[in-house]
């Protein structure tokens, strides 16, 4: 008997069939001796109307309002999902953020969990029924009032909740049988990744993929939470995400040999198009300038990714400095930036949002010398050319153009043989989510 915290998206409860089908997969967990807490994502495009509808009414609705209304999807989701359970000859019991004690602090759009008290989803299981949790939701304690999580807030809700219930493990059903080693609607014959580190699943979410998302895994690897990405679609095994490079143990080894796998050097390509790119032209080159400008840049509420600079022109004492962000951050950057050009001296700025970011990413590129150079040699090959690079130790990310950025990713996948023989990877709703 487990405790098991399951997270369905969006694409797994987007009708009513789709809930009856994910309800009976709840019913077996429960049914087979587990305690079960579910937490649900609104249905399938339900969260764009929403902000459509709100649109139509205002062009600058107030957040506070707009997260009230963006709640409603998942409350819809655990509410029918409950009925369907129910229907079943399962109890079950469906609760809100609020209800079910997710703590947040006052950002509204993108709060943080900053405290879990789950006492009624205790008291739910404890009597040996489901309890159903809408994601992306919490209340902030001073004011009570409601707020979202921004994006991927599910994902992280069901971690928060795993840790707060010291659950087994946490289950994040999506619409993909696992975390693949590419996109698999850009690399069809992507590989299943069987276990993947946190490290390494945070380079791939920070980088652009999309099947789990970020602040949910910084969440598990903070509290050690176990990680079982699989397919609401299928029965397929799913992708374990573990804690540490040293934890990829063969279970199955015979005594007396070597228990320790050899890991992939790759465990991934993943890749970026929602980034755009800002170049500061003409910037003096003296001390701190750029300190300056990324004052600015961080004032205006931007998350930097990629920085460049380049040596200055020895005629002019000027220099160019490059950054990219992700495009909605972009007009109040620009716009800051703009209003200081004076101050600091600048020339002009310069805006591209027609750019693409590929990442390679593997905790084994540490040990194996050669991984920059065949990387840049599979682009070149290609004809892809590199705008930017930047590298941790795990990870290398370039920047190219937006239009060639597939092409870019099935050349790297294929250079690095990450290419699967075993047909081709299904995404069973078509969104990877």
């Amino acid at each position: 008997m487990a405790l098991v915290v399951q997270k369905y998206g969006g694409s797994s409860v987007s009708d009513a069939h789709s809930i009856k089908r994910v309800a009976k997969r709840i019913a077996e967990a429960r049914r087979a001796g587990n305690d079960v807490v579910v937490v649900v994502s609104a249905m399938g495009d339900t969260t764009d109307e929403l902000l459509d509808l709100a649109a139509q009414i205002t062009p600058l609705p107030p957040q506070r309002e707009l997260d009230i209304l963006l709640t409603a999807g998942e409350r819809i989701s655990m509410s029918l999902l409950a009925m369907a359970i129910n229907n079943l000859g399962v109890k079950a019991k469906s609760f809100t953020g609020q209800q079910a004690g997710l703590i947040t602090d006052a950002v509204h759009g993108r709060a943080r969990i900053v405290d879990v008290v789950p006492s009624r989803i205790r008291e739910t299981i404890s009597k040996g029924q489901v309890a159903i949790v809408a994601g992306f939701q919490g209340v902030t304690t001073d004011t009570n009032d409601v707020t979202t999580l921004g994006r991927g807030g599910s994902d992280t809700t069901a971690v928060a909740l795993a840790a707060g219930l010291q659950a087994d493990v946490c289950e994040i059903y999506t619409d993909v049988d696992g975390v693949f080693t590419a996109d698999p609607r850009i690399v069809p014959n992507a590989r299943k990744i069987e276990r993947v580190t946190y490290e390494e699943m945070l380079e791939l979410a920070a980088s652009g993929a999309k099947v789990l998302a970020l602040r949910s895994v910084e969440y598990a690897r903070r509290y050690g939470v176990p990680v079982h990405v699989r397919s609401s679609f299928s029965g397929a095994t799913g992708t374990l995400v573990v804690g540490t490079y040293g934890d990829r143990i063969d279970p199955n080894a015979p005594s007396g040999e070597e228990e320790q796998m050899e890991a992939p050097i790759i465990s991934g390509v993943a890749h970026d198009r929602s980034e755009a790119k800002i170049t500061v032209v003409g910037v003096p080159d003296v001390p701190g300038m750029a300190a300056r400008i990324f004052e600015v840049v961080a004032g205006a509420g931007a998350n930097i990714d990629m920085i460049v600079q380049n040596v200055s022109a020895a005629a002019t004492g000027l220099t160019d400095i490059s950054f990219t962000l992700p495009q909605g951050d972009s007009p109040a950057t620009m716009a800051a930036l703009t209003a200081v050009q004076g101050e600091i001296g600048f020339a002009s700025l310069q805006f591209d949002d027609q750019i693409g970011k590929l990442s390679l990413v593997g905790a084994g590129m540490k040990s194996h010398p050669g991984v920059s150079a065949r990387l840049f040699g599979a682009l070149r090959d290609a004809g892809i050319n590199i705008e930017m690079i930047s590298t941790s130790e795990i990870r290398i990310s370039v920047v190219t153009r937006a239009d060639s950025l597939d092409d870019a990713v099935r050349a790297v996948h294929t250079a690095f043989d990450l290419d699967s023989a075993e047909g081709e990877a299904v995404v069973y709703a078509g969104t990877g989510r």
